[in-house]
């Protein structure tokens, strides 16, 4: 079976897109995982698929590399926009995507993607989390080391820890520590922050289902929030990942925006 998809790149968080509007494809959770690898498949963080929608003009379903189906991706939304933009598959200047975390608004502003990630859930057992109320700066011992960790859904669920030197952190010893403690009925994804300024913030993150990435959009708004919360930052932020920098607004609408790029890096066929 020969399988057609496009190569993209949120700031190095990378993707494929594969348009099964026209189709649906069974066993997706197992091809995704063969897709995955990057010795013997085509190598991504996540895949895209796009499909038809009956209460949105498409609908992103998204699947992380181990194969597990996931809420939002920040990053992904904005490469999946440009996907339908660049091929005419709409002439909206404002879309609406169907996701399993509500419908997700990109718009076009200029040579980027602003999106309107929607509010913040910062109910712990909405998150979710098996705490009740907000969850900010609550102590947790991972591998015998404290850390204050801040909770945020931006429809999928994050955990927010601050470190005084993000470069070099152990993001790979503790990451996958807490993604799978019990404390997250559903997992969660890990951001470790550093606060350069109010204004600017550097991060790394550890993504539920793929390990570290260098970008992640839901992410950098929930870090956004919890140093908003914090009062360790303002409500628009310039946030600085590995692939480079994401602008995250938190709005007096309570509505969280985020603006960044989406790069198409090549198309392809992949025999399966």
């Amino acid at each position: 079976m020969r399988i057609d998809f496009t190569k993209m790149h949120g700031l190095g968080n990378d993707f494929i897109v594969l348009d099964w509007r026209a189709k649906e494809m069974p066993a997706a959770s197992r091809l995704v995982r063969k897709l995955s690898d990057r010795r013997f498949g085509i190598g991504f963080d996540q895949a895209l698929i796009l499909k038809k929608s009956k209460k949105a003009d498409f609908r992103m379903d998204i699947y992380n590399s181990d194969g597990g189906r996931v809420e939002m991706c920040g990053n992904g939304i904005r490469c999946l926009a440009s996907y339908i933009w660049s091929r005419g598959l709409s002439k909206k200047p404002v879309l609406e995507i169907e996701t399993l975390a509500g419908i997700i608004r990109p718009a076009k502003e200029g040579a980027l993607v602003r999106v309107d990630m929607g509010e913040p859930i910062l109910d712990g057992r909405q998150i979710p989390t098996t705490l009740e109320g907000r969850v900010i700066d609550y102590p947790l011992e991972v591998e015998g080391r404290p850390f204050d960790i801040t909770c945020v859904s931006m429809g999928n669920p994050h955990c927010v820890i601050f470190v005084d030197d993000v470069d070099d952190f152990p993001v790979g010893k503790y990451g996958p520590h807490i993604e799978t403690h019990s404390l997250f009925p559903k997992k969660t994804n890990v951001e470790f922050i550093e606060v350069v300024t109010p204004r600017r913030l550097k991060m790394r993150v550890w993504e539920r289902g793929a390990g570290e990435t260098l970008a992640c959009g839901t992410g950098a708004s929930a870090s956004a929030v919890a140093a908003s919360l914090k009062g360790l930052a303002g409500r628009k932020v310039a946030i600085e990942l590995k692939g480079g920098i994401l602008k995250i607004e938190w709005a007096r609408d309570n509505r969280v925006y985020m603006t960044g790029p989406a790069t198409e890096v090549f198309k392809g066929t992949a025999e399966v």
